[in-house]
């Protein structure tokens, strides 16, 4: 054995989009009224977490399918999926999660799901809502991360729902050659993912505390 302990999880989000539209929200607005609904169920492997703590990028493999009867199928396959966690924004104080789905519509035409979420300390300490609200698109062709211009087809907002939240952490699976370094591996992503959450909202969190006992 390699010695190598990794760690997986199956996520599920589920929301509205429109076609034709950029703007998230009025994509999810629009989406919502006539009924368009997207959705994906992916499995995140992360195969080497010391390579993948190492990495400024945070960077996983995703598989699974996506799901948009306007788009031509319920379970349309993922070609080719990237997941990043926690990548440090522009703007200081927020990090996001990436996702880029490569697939194809019903009749073949190649797709790419780019979504986004993002954690940030200028709204306070929000983080159910960061952390289970993605902001969609998917546009014409597989288009990498550094392709401007692309054709949006549709736009909108997906959510963990708190019942599919409860089933993901179900999901947890570790790799590795024993059972103490499964379990060690389980521990290091959560911490992992709790630290990066307290680099947001540490400060507006003791802030909140201090002023509540005054």
């Amino acid at each position: 054995m390699n010695g190598r302990t990794g760690v997986s999880f199956t996520e599920e989000m589920k929301g509205y989009v429109s076609f034709g539209e950029d703007d998230y929200g009025l994509g999810a607005r629009w989406g919502r009224e006539s009924g368009t609904r997207l959705m994906f169920r992916l499995t995140i492997q992360i195969e080497d977490l010391d390579r993948f703590e190492a990495d400024v990028r945070r960077e996983a493999r995703a598989e699974g399918w996506v799901g948009c009867e306007a788009l031509g199928g319920r379970r349309l396959p993922v070609e080719r999926g990237v997941f990043n966690l926690f990548v440090d924004d522009r703007e200081p104080g927020r990090k996001r999660m990436l996702y880029r789905l490569f697939f194809r519509d019903g009749v073949g035409h190649p797709l790419t799901l780019a979504g986004f979420k993002v954690v940030r300390k200028d709204r306070g300490f929000h983080v159910w809502h960061d952390t289970t609200t993605l902001y969609t698109r998917v546009v014409r062709g597989h288009v990498g991360e550094d392709e401007p211009g692309a054709e949006t087809v549709v736009s909108g907002v997906l959510r963990i729902l708190p019942q599919d939240f409860l089933r993901q952490l179900a999901t947890f699976r570790a790799s590795g050659s024993t059972l103490a370094g499964r379990i060690r591996a389980i521990g290091r992503f959560d911490a992992m993912f709790l630290g990066a959450l307290w680099q947001v909202y540490g400060g507006p969190l003791v802030r909140r505390l201090r002023g509540r006992g005054r």
